[in-house]
């Protein structure tokens, strides 16, 4: 009898056994995991050492929110952040580091134990956190920005540490892409620094 080798696994098959703990958002109903995670699924790191953020991430995230929470009226708007969910429609569940709403667009009941399905007015991502196996960093930036937009959102903006660089996108606008140490508006009256920022910190990424 000639041996024959096993049938080796659809990349459906493989894809269904990854827990959904390891799924990061999900994109027209496809599954976009952590970073990472086939090192979790192969024993070589924990779930908690790849859903953490980098130091780098954290401290800018922070410098924002510092900021956000002293210039802000509360009364007029309300900050998410620590990857707050979106829910914006079947299959499209997305997270973002800091999520802006104008109070006017984000009612009491959208309030609840599960995904905010309200667009934010501002959203501000620091890094990427998607694995680049399930889609290219680049492609994953444009495509979850794109449906932030249509979603509602005003304006997103990015900011990407091993670039540094800043991406502002707006609808109806061409995306404006600048060096990380230019002066950035997140809302009339209120910019931003990063490089300028972690050079006055004197961190070595400025």
């Amino acid at each position: 009898m000639i041996a024959t080798q096993p049938n080796k696994p659809s990349a459906e098959t493989a894809q269904a056994k990854v827990p959904d703990y390891l799924v990061y958002e999900t994109f027209d109903g496809e599954p976009v995991h952590y970073k990472g995670y086939k090192e979790v699924l192969d024993g070589n790191k924990t779930f908690s050492e790849i859903t953490g953020s980098s130091g780098i991430q954290s401290f800018i995230v922070a410098y924002f929110q510092r900021m956000l929470f002293i210039k802000l009226d509360e009364n007029l708007y309300t900050i998410f952040s620590s990857e707050s969910g979106l829910h914006l429609d079947k299959g499209n569940n997305l997270a973002g580091d800091i999520l802006i709403f104008d109070n006017t667009g984000l009612p009491l009941e959208a309030i609840t134990a599960y995904y905010v399905n309200v667009p934010p007015k501002i959203v501000i991502e620091v890094d990427i956190l998607a694995d680049p196996s399930d889609i290219d960093p680049t492609a994953y930036l444009f495509k979850k920005t794109q449906k932030l937009l249509d979603f509602g959102v005003d304006k997103v903006i990015w900011v990407t540490t091993n670039a540094k660089k800043v991406t502002v996108a707006t609808s109806g606008s061409n995306w404006q892409v600048m060096d990380w140490d230019n002066e950035v508006e997140i809302l009339e009256g209120i910019t931003f620094n990063v490089g300028k920022y972690l050079a006055d910190k004197g961190l070595p990424f400025a």
